[in-house]
């Protein structure tokens, strides 16, 4: 099953659990941790149910690129990390 984990960042704003969870896509893997956890959905997607411009997913530890990262396939052992982009000066 694929793994879902998020960053230390994210886990200051709200509490996080790692989940093992179905899914063919990222989209399907997140809709399942959504399902457990549906206060986390609006820190990751917006209202139109695309990532949040501030938001990277990873998946075994390579930057899921493209246009529509949520739609990328994952494996049964694929480790998916949400993590929130930062940025400074």
């Amino acid at each position: 099953m694929p793994r879902v984990c998020f960053t230390p960042n994210l886990q200051k704003l709200i509490e996080i659990h790692e989940y093992s969870v179905q899914g063919e896509t990222v989209a399907a893997a997140l809709d399942e941790v959504f399902a457990r956890q549906p206060e986390l959905r609006s820190y990751i997607l917006d209202d139109q149910k695309r990532l949040r411009r501030h938001i990277n997913i990873f998946l075994d530890g390579e930057l899921a690129r493209g246009t529509e990262p949520l739609k990328t396939p994952v494996g049964m052992d694929t480790e998916i990390y949400v993590m929130q982009a930062l940025s400074g000066g």
